[in-house]
């Protein structure tokens, strides 16, 4: 999704962007808390920059004007700042979409693992129970491909994910409870099914290496060390370079008439 007025002209007639005044804006303490915690990990406040959207992300529901405003008025910064960042990240949304969101991984290691399958469930149960309020998206990898396939349920990782979980997801999503309780990658206690060392029910374990022959066929040994003479015209030699020559490197020995003086 793109946001809206990427490609229209600088407005040159706009106010300049100024830093909002702290005392004007009202920004619940929780949440000036947690920017000021985040600000305190780095020595240039604005590499706070992403959670501290995200934290006013989660109490707002999304980045609205109010939220960019409350962030730039704690962290010091134009809310023209924090709006260029908040429109580059998917996981930054700019738009009410729902309180709640769905990311399913559908790249490459996910998508191998059958993870369209699973969105699609996910999706047929939405509609089918009537799920409202949740912002339901494919994401472009979500870095967790040891548990494809997977999603990110309101930021917990959740995986591996099949199509039968899909209608408990969405049934938990409608009434409010937490999906999937100590299958996320940050529950207490979380293991992959396969963290023993064996493979999942429907997950093989590692090919054989297969014996792979060179599409132009191998040389013998003795062929690789029987080098043949290279054939044409020898190298043409170079002409010796005299001290102080343009080019040359080499250095003039001194004279014994120099170390007299």
């Amino acid at each position: 999704m793109t946001a809206p007025g990427w490609d229209e002209a600088v407005r040159l007639d706009e106010d300049p962007a100024t830093i909002p005044d702290p005392a004007s804006i009202e920004v619940p303490d929780d949440l000036r808390a947690e920017i000021e915690r985040h600000m305190a990990k780095y020595p240039d406040r604005h590499s706070a920059t992403l959670p501290a959207l995200a934290a006013a992300q989660k109490v707002h529901g999304w980045c609205s004007p109010e939220a960019i405003h409350q962030v730039a008025a704690v962290m010091q910064v134009t809310p023209a700042f924090l709006s260029s960042v908040a429109t580059f990240y998917d996981m930054l949304r700019t738009q009410p979409l729902g309180s709640r969101y769905v990311y399913v991984c559908t790249s490459v290691a996910c998508h191998l693992r059958n993870a369209k399958a699973f969105y699609d469930a996910v999706e047929a149960q939405a509609v089918e129970q009537g799920l409202e309020d949740v912002d339901l998206r494919e994401f472009e990898c979500l870095g967790a491909c040891d548990m494809a396939p997977m999603a990110s349920i309101d930021g917990r990782y959740v995986g591996p994910l099949s199509e039968d979980d899909a209608p408990e997801l969405v049934a938990a999503l409608k009434e409010g409870r937490e999906p999937f309780p100590g299958r996320a990658l940050s529950d207490p206690g979380f293991r992959l099914p396969w963290a023993e060392g064996g493979a999942a029910a429907d997950r093989p374990g590692p090919p054989e290496e297969p014996d792979v022959h060179p599409a132009g066929g191998t040389w013998e040994d003795a062929q690789v060390l029987d080098v043949p003479p290279a054939e044409g015209p020898p190298p043409h030699p170079r002409p010796t370079l005299h001290p102080l020559d343009p080019g040359s490197s080499v250095v003039p020995e001194p004279h014994e008439e120099d170390d007299e003086e």
